[in-house]
């Protein structure tokens, strides 16, 4: 470990508890929490349980309605949350650790990128708090009619354990923008860099009790805060599966609305035009093994015209060829460990079965760093493959690409379509108007043209269509969605 960044796994000071009314509370039955990098044991969490979720609920619906969050001046919220992001900036280096020693993350992303994204989110969404108030309609002249825009009061946010800081950061801040409390849940398996964030909302001026974070397993603590009575909305970035328990969940208590940001198996769409196809290959090897594919938007089938397909593959195949793995705490490392060994297991199963089914392995899938304890998969590319194939109807969550080739437009724009997913695509081509054709046809919550992958560019929302999800983060859509309309009309003659 030569970099500068690198450090030791074995942190002190971790954050290890829920994070109810200010308080760092733990106790009681315990989770272990696993590098993936080496496969050991870097801490413990306590196993909350829906008495947990309650006493956080009441917390947070208490300080929403008496601390005076929600009636202040949005302004002030708005300096509240832009002395937050000063925090975690300060504390850049200790939230990247906490980010990358239980996670997948390599420590030299979350310090380029992880950190400085989520200050600046979180700066985004405070300049939204006075934009979203409601608005005067036209009526009579002697009626005023308006819509009131008002916080729901408590929300239960659920956050994925892929990017941890940035994700849980995406389902807090709007929720506090629009003048809620909030309860996350943050994965059992990256639990700590949560809480951090918590403490240094309430350092900055959050009223204590208004943020919340309660550890524990999903089917416990997530379930319990999904069915919670006193949870006004639900925010859940996660597998399609679970969002659907979730929302099922949700309706127990009544009807609620719910954003769910969902899995993907999104197509990138290359056609025989493009410029320079070193460039191309390398913005689709970026799009499939980022974070070792552990995306929700990872770009994992390729759809490729006939005329630069094999010449593609072979640029894709030296790419894979130079990752460069390691623990997530070794400054030096490129190239990400999967979660868990059952998840790499799951992966490989995939795998095997598409072969099995008539697929090739153009670049075939190993094993890296067999030393380390962790599981390290190369990239894998996979041709041969039809779309009744499992590697290309399912969400692997691994860094796979399918291949399939096509000759016409037509041809394109039916292989890109997925029988559940819309999450993402990508459009790769030096033709405006076939770009845009490809724009409108595709189904899917978010399309990049000539790129691959999400920007520092917060007012772009991100959602899917279909089993990829209901709703929006960023943008101002994801402000709104935490706000409900209170529809008043009002006669001038009393």
């Amino acid at each position: 470990m030569s970099s500068s960044l690198s450090f030791d796994p074995v942190l002190a000071d971790i954050p290890a508890g829920h994070f109810i009314g200010g308080q760092l509370l733990a106790g009681g039955e315990r989770i272990a929490v696993h590098a993936p990098s080496s496969g050991a044991v870097v801490g413990h969490i306590p196993a909350g349980s829906a008495d947990t979720v309650d006493q956080a609920v009441r917390r947070a619906a208490h300080a929403q309605a008496t601390s005076g969050w929600a009636t202040c001046a949005p302004r002030e919220r708005a300096r509240v949350i832009r002395q937050w992001a000063r925090l975690v900036e300060d504390n850049a280096e200790r939230l990247a650790r906490l980010e990358s020693f239980c996670s997948t993350r390599p420590i030299a992303e979350t310090t380029a990128w992880d950190v400085p994204f989520t200050a600046e989110g979180m700066r985004f969404f405070a300049e939204y708090a006075d934009k979203l108030g409601g608005d005067v309609a036209a009526t009579e002249s002697n009626l005023l009619g308006m819509t009131i825009a008002e916080p729901y009061g408590v929300i239960g946010a659920i956050a994925p354990w892929n990017f941890p800081l940035v994700m849980g950061s995406w389902k807090v801040l709007p929720a506090l923008v629009a003048g809620n409390g909030v309860v996350l849940k943050p994965s059992e398996m990256t639990p700590f860099s949560a809480v951090l964030l918590a403490q240094l909302g309430e350092q900055a001026g959050l009223p204590a009790g208004l943020f919340n974070v309660v550890q524990g397993a999903g089917g416990v603590v997530g379930a319990a805060l999904s069915r919670h009575p006193l949870v006004g909305k639900l925010t859940f970035t996660g597998s399609t599966r679970t969002g659907i328990a979730v929302m099922q969940a949700a309706a127990e208590s009544g009807p609620k609305p719910v954003t769910l940001e969902l899995g993907g198996k999104s197509p990138q769409v290359v056609y025989q035009d493009i410029s320079c196809i070193d460039t191309v290959a390398a913005r689709i090897f970026r799009a499939f093994t980022g974070n070792a594919g552990q995306v929700c938007v990872t770009g994992s089938r390729l759809i490729v015209h006939e005329k630069v397909a094999a010449p593609l593959i072979e640029r894709i195949a030296t790419l894979a060829g130079q990752v460069r793995p390691g623990p997530t705490w070794d400054g030096a490392a490129a190239y990400a460990p999967i979660i868990s060994t059952p998840q790499a297991q799951r992966i490989e199963g995939i795998l095997s079965r598409a072969c099995a089914a008539g697929a090739q392995q153009a670049v075939p899938m190993r094993r890296l760093l067999p030393e380390s304890g962790g599981v390290f998969l190369s990239p894998a590319v996979l041709t041969n493959v039809t779309m009744q194939n499992v590697a290309v109807r399912e969400e692997i969550f691994g860094p796979v690409l399918t291949v399939q080739t096509f000759r016409e437009e037509e041809e394109a724009m039916t292989l890109a379509e997925h029988p559940e997913y819309g999450l993402a695509a990508g459009v790769h081509t030096a033709d405006l108007g076939r770009a845009m054709r490809a724009v409108r046809r595709l189904k899917a919550g978010t399309v990049w043209v000539n790129r691959y992958g999400r920007s520092a560019d917060f007012v772009i929302p991100t959602g899917g269509f279909g089993g990829s999800g209901i709703g929006k983060d960023l943008g101002r859509q994801a402000v709104e969605a935490n706000l409900r309309h209170k529809s008043v009309l009002m006669s001038f003659e009393g």
